[in-house]
């Protein structure tokens, strides 16, 4: 790499026509290279000064490795740019159906790499920087991750985006240009800090400001009636601003438009108070409103944090709105077919006021009569569903609607009075009534949101089969009464070109060496691997991919924590959000137990193991933090302990994103998908170690029932209670004292947790915790601790069999094409959405 660290960046121009020749064109002999003999090398090589010329501002000799990034992103961006244009062109001239998929997150990670692979140019741009003298490893990690996103939620979307593109579905994703995302992660004596996420410090090359492309949201104000018809007059309006990214498909077969809003003030400065001295004051209109996106998932303990929610969802659902109906009236002369060529996909419940925006917006601003306007709306959305705890689902207080949200209250008032007449008509009682009204009047008058988006879709889908069936009994039960047949399945999927192409190019290697090329744009045809799994040579070749994957992530434990761990010892890996429900906590006590163990049987052959965790617990979840705690006190002392000799070790990697996952789940021997039975929706996180060819230790819940089905029961670790043994527990009563006093081991492992082994300079740290455990235990932690031990004995002597562990690790990636996110799309391509791939 050629840099100059002290004046390397865009200001090091001031040297430029020295290196330059007349027209534009740049001296290969300047910077010590020559013309590439390969044409579509020497066009991407020269294309790439060109933005590093005239975009950047740098020259060869004084870029930075952050100066090469955005050279060659552009460069790729304007090849990108002319198939965008041509498919959104293509399905307008065709009048195609397009998809409008509504999320509050997007976890796109880097796009650089993604979009080199999916436009087939990767080693075209690897070749055109060495002609350079530039390295194109060390140019994608200068790319930062998005932070538009927080987990599972945001990283589907994001592989629905790609997938979309890749079989031809034309979309648009929608979402919020979060300025600092999340928050970056940061471990300081094990406790977890909050940072912001300046991902966008540096400028983001990849979008494309629609400064012609600004709605107004309005807030608070009042509704007066004018000439026969409620007129809403906001109290303050803030401006939606558009930005597009290109979202590529495998091959460059498609490109659609990711569309994120940012807030600006209508005002940005109120001049007279800053000329008279208060020049904050003066500000404050801007601050407020641009608050809107800067940060995803503002703290909501306090009631103006619940506000801010609030004002986020209005404010992306009601741009979103105004602009699909501003599209589709550009090309028709009304909106009464917008269900014939709009579909719009609510994911979760944070979009759900959307519902009540478009019935505004369509009679209020288009003037249409409340039954017409109902049946577009209807026939427009579609709700995913995500969770089963009914405290997940959000509910907002009916004062701070209608104080923030005044007309769109109005007419949630009328859509649950017509709503609760069609279920009065039907036979319902009081009780049922009370069931599936949108306002909840016994928990201090809320609206739910979940009932809101469920009443105004005409499908509504879980993302697993259990998780479907559950919602139809439990969460949605009344609501599945009196609209039946409105719920369906779509198991959730990733994006193969992502979590294997992308993240393990050694497997994929090895993968195209025995299957053929083909398999790259066919999951199908990873089925063709069962037939290796007993071949010994191609099991040690698996086996050595992992082996190098386990070495990089190794030194990325090193780098990061200053911690040695053992490439030949098993990657025992939970990497997720940090929940109760997903149980991290039953991970580390069983760590503890094995640690126990392990000082007590000195001589035994035990299973070296490596315990990676990785995550991000909500800044307001104090349980989730002082589990993130927890387990870094017990790496402190199993690390340290050298009566172990090395055999277990625990590792905490910071700041979890995508990037860190591309890393981790090639490289992960297991993967821990223990949440309590009923309360994982799906997961995805299961599918791609599962791809990769972790084996998974897991409870029979989200989709882990649909890997078990697909791998085999000889191929998967499963343990504990059932979904349906867990409702039946919580109904019937348990004691969890009880269950601990009848385990020795976990009897044992909480006395130390409880008493200070792992916190000797604060003994007390974990004593509520522990006593939690024992009067409640809502996740059934100690229920299923003693399940979860055996199965982890019956996982180390798997792994001191290696020809049977690498039999199920191949069979593993064999049997998971079915959880490809292109299935997934097809399905809610043909069922829900009524829109044809091309």
């Amino acid at each position: 790499m050629t840099t100059d660290a002290a004046t390397a960046g865009p200001m090091a121009a001031d040297t430029a026509g020295a290196e330059l020749h007349p027209g534009g064109a740049t001296s290969p002999e300047a910077h010590g290279s020559a013309p590439h003999s390969d044409p579509a090398v020497e066009a991407l090589r020269q294309q790439i000064l060109d933005r590093l010329i005239y975009d950047v501002g740098g020259t060869p000799k004084r870029a930075s490795p952050r100066d090469w990034f955005v050279a060659l992103a552009l460069a790729v961006r304007d090849r990108v740019v002319d198939r965008w244009r041509a498919a959104n062109a293509e399905t307008q001239q065709r009048g195609d159906k397009s998809v409008c998929y509504m999320s509050l997150e997007f976890l796109v990670g880097r796009l650089l790499a993604d979009s080199l692979g999916n436009m087939g140019l990767r080693d075209t741009a690897r070749d055109a920087l060495a002609a350079l003298g530039v390295d194109l490893g060390e140019i994608l990690e200068e790319e930062p991750d998005a932070a538009l996103g927080n987990g599972g939620l945001g990283r589907l979307a994001a592989c629905f985006m790609e997938s979309m593109a890749s079989i031809g579905v034309p979309a648009y994703g929608y979402g919020i240009r979060y300025e600092n995302g999340l928050f970056r992660q940061v471990i300081t004596d094990g406790t977890q800090h909050e940072l912001p996420e300046d991902w966008l410090q540096l400028g983001n090359p990849w979008e494309f400001e629609r400064a012609n492309l600004v709605y107004h949201v309005g807030f608070g104000g009042h509704v007066v009636a004018e000439n026969g018809a409620l007129v809403w007059r906001p109290g303050e309006t803030v401006r939606a601003i558009a930005y597009d990214t290109p979202a590529v498909g495998w091959q460059g077969h498609r490109v659609n438009t990711l569309r994120l809003w940012s807030a600006r003030a209508s005002d940005p400065l109120r001049l007279d108070a800053f000329n008279h001295g208060d020049h904050l004051g003066a500000q404050a209109d801007r601050m407020k409103a641009e608050a809107i996106s800067r940060v995803l998932y503002p703290g909501d303990e306090t009631a103006a944090g619940q506000e801010l929610r609030l004002r986020q969802e209005y404010f992306f659902a009601s741009a979103s709105l105004q602009d699909i109906l501003r599209r589709h009236l550009s090309q028709y002369d009304g909106v009464a077919n917008l269900p014939e060529k709009v579909a719009v996909q609510l994911n979760d419940t944070h979009p759900a006021i959307a519902v009540s925006e478009l019935m505004r917006l369509l009679i209020d601003r288009h003037g249409l009569e409340w039954d017409e306007a109902w049946r577009i709306t209807r026939g427009c959305f579609s709700y995913t569903n995500h969770t089963l705890m009914p405290e997940a689902l959000e509910s907002w207080a009916v004062p701070l609607m209608e104080r923030l949200l005044p007309r769109n209250m109005q007419i949630i008032y009328l859509i649950n009075a017509a709503h609760l007449d069609a279920v009065r008509q039907m036979g319902g009682d009081d009780a049922l009534l009370r069931s599936v009204s949108l306002i909840d009047e016994g928990n201090g008058r809320r609206v739910r949101m979940g009932h809101l988006a469920f009443v105004g879709s005409h499908h509504v889908n879980g993302v697993s089969a259990l998780h479907t069936g559950l919602m139809r009994d439990t969460v949605f039960a009344d609501l599945n009464r009196v609209c039946p047949n409105r719920i369906v399945n779509k198991t959730n999927g990733i994006t193969f070109r992502r979590w294997l192409l992308r993240a393990n190019p050694a497997l994929t290697s090895l993968l195209v060496d025995t299957l053929g090329e083909g398999v790259q744009s066919d999951p199908e045809l990873l089925q063709g691997l069962v037939r290796f799994a007993d071949d010994a040579g191609f099991r040690d070749r698996f086996a050595a991919q992992r082996r190098t994957a386990k070495e990089r992530l190794s030194h990325v434990i090193a780098d990061r924590l200053g911690l040695a761990v053992n490439p030949a010892a098993m990657f025992d890996v939970q990497v997720k959000r940090i929940h109760e429900y997903k149980r991290q906590l039953l991970n580390i006590l069983q760590t503890v137990a094995l640690y126990n163990d392990m000082r007590a049987q000195p001589t035994r052959d035990w299973a070296p193991r490596v315990k990676i965790f990785a995550g991000k617990a909500a800044a307001s979840y104090h349980e989730a933090k002082l589990i993130i705690r927890l387990a870094h006190d017990v790496a402190r002392v199993v690390n340290n302990d050298p009566s172990l000799r090395g055999q277990l070790k625990v590792a905490f990697l910071p700041n979890y994103n995508v990037s860190l996952a591309e890393v981790i789940m090639p490289a992960a021997d297991l993967s821990e998908q223990i949440s309590t039975a009923g309360l994982e929706a799906s997961g995805t996180g299961n599918m791609k170690l599962a791809l990769n060819g972790a084996l998974t230790i897991g409870t029979l819940d989200g989709a882990n029932v649909e890997i078990r089905e697909r791998v085999g029961d000889e191929n998967i670790f499963i343990f504990g209670l059932t979904a349906a043994e867990v409702a039946s527990q919580k109904r019937d009563g348990w004691d969890p004292r009880a269950v601990v006093a009848a385990s020795p081991a976990l009897s044992q492992v909480l006395d130390a947790v409880a008493n200070g082994v792992f916190s000797p300079e604060e003994p007390g740290r974990y004593r509520g915790l522990v006593d939690r455990l024992l009067n409640h235990d809502n996740f059934l932690v100690t229920a299923d601790f003693d399940s979860y031990c055996r199965k982890q004995e019956e996982v180390s002597a798997r792994w001191h069999q290696p020809d049977r562990w690498w039999r199920s690790a191949v069979l593993n990636t064999a049997n998971v094409a079915w959880f490809s996110s292109d299935r997934t799309i097809r399905e809610y391509a043909e069922e829900i959405w009524n829109v044809a791939p091309r």
